[in-house]
């Protein structure tokens, strides 16, 4: 192989690397009051170049509609829940725009479909669904129901799913640069790319982590603005830890429950419950004490 190949790419996957700490450290905007979650990765528009991700989401999302209509799973206009859906989306909304610029210009949507699955999500643009089995399992009440969705709205706020893309990018240029690099020295390359890639699988389950913290900690300052109580992340949590150690759902195998989730929730409760509190014009000190339709849960938040 030609050695001037092999240095030239090597070098390359060493720029990339080496600039990946200032590409993640890039900042935008973010609203001046309630939680800080520091500014938007450049690394999302590495990941939709062109705007590829964000038509590859709406494509997949009218699909999933189209086949969901087809199977008479798609809820009418009318169904109860999906009228209960909307009502809270279009108050959580308003408040999701400051996060992203674009937002403002996505052709949001909300969907309900008729499956036991406890799963939600928000894709790129504001495509908003939910499972009747997430609705129907926990019993979620108003308040639960917007911080899911004000979690997964957030999601598509911060690209996190374009985020990881870019991210996988530089790490997938990395690993091939270090191939390369290997065998021009005399190693097998394919060997050392299975190791490399193994540390760049580490690398991205924590990068996917850092965005589950983060949607849950912008969800509750979107749901709080818009006048849902933020305490109510406590309890969904705990109710999807039953859940989870009964019969794990897949939206748990990306949504892990448990005691860190919950005191990372409540570490922000001095940032959103003032939120909160200006939503539902109540002073802070006299905010009612939280109710949930599960009472041996409820007492814990109090």
């Amino acid at each position: 192989m030609n050695k001037s190949f092999i240095t030239s790419h090597w070098i390359s996957a060493l720029l990339v690397t080496s600039l990946l700490p200032a590409i993640v450290c890039a900042q935008e905007h973010e609203p001046q009051d309630g939680v800080r979650v520091g500014k938007m990765s450049m690394m999302r528009k590495l990941g939709n170049l062109g705007g590829n991700l964000d038509q590859q989401a709406s494509a997949q999302y009218t699909q999933t509609m189209k086949d969901a209509q087809q199977k008479r799973a798609l809820a009418p206009d009318n169904h109860p829940q999906l009228i209960r859906l909307r009502a809270i989306a279009k108050k959580l909304i308003p408040f999701a725009l400051p996060w992203n610029d674009r937002a403002s210009q996505w052709q949001w949507e909300v969907n309900l479909l008729a499956s036991n699955q406890i799963n939600a999500y928000c894709m790129p643009g504001g495509k908003i669904a939910f499972y009747t089995g997430i609705l129907d399992s926990l019993k979620l009440t108003d308040d639960e129901v917007a911080i899911v969705m004000g979690h997964e709205i957030a999601h598509a706020l911060r690209e996190h799913g374009a985020e990881r893309a870019g991210k996988s990018i530089v790490s997938n240029l990395a690993v091939r640069g270090l191939a390369l690099f290997a065998e021009s020295k005399g190693y097998n390359g394919q060997a050392v790319a299975g190791i490399g890639g193994a540390g760049a699988n580490l690398i991205m389950l924590n990068f996917s982590r850092d965005d589950e913290t983060e949607a849950d900690i912008v969800g509750l300052d979107i749901a709080a603005r818009a006048g849902y109580d933020p305490r109510a992340g406590v309890v969904l949590w705990q109710k999807m830890g039953v859940v989870n150690k009964k019969a794990p759902p897949k939206w748990l195998s990306t949504h892990p429950a448990g005691n860190d989730r919950i005191n990372e929730i409540r570490k922000h409760f001095p940032e959103v419950l003032p939120l909160y509190a200006h939503a539902i014009g109540v002073a802070p000190g006299n905010l009612p004490a939280y109710k949930s339709n599960v009472k041996v849960i409820a007492d814990v938040v109090n």
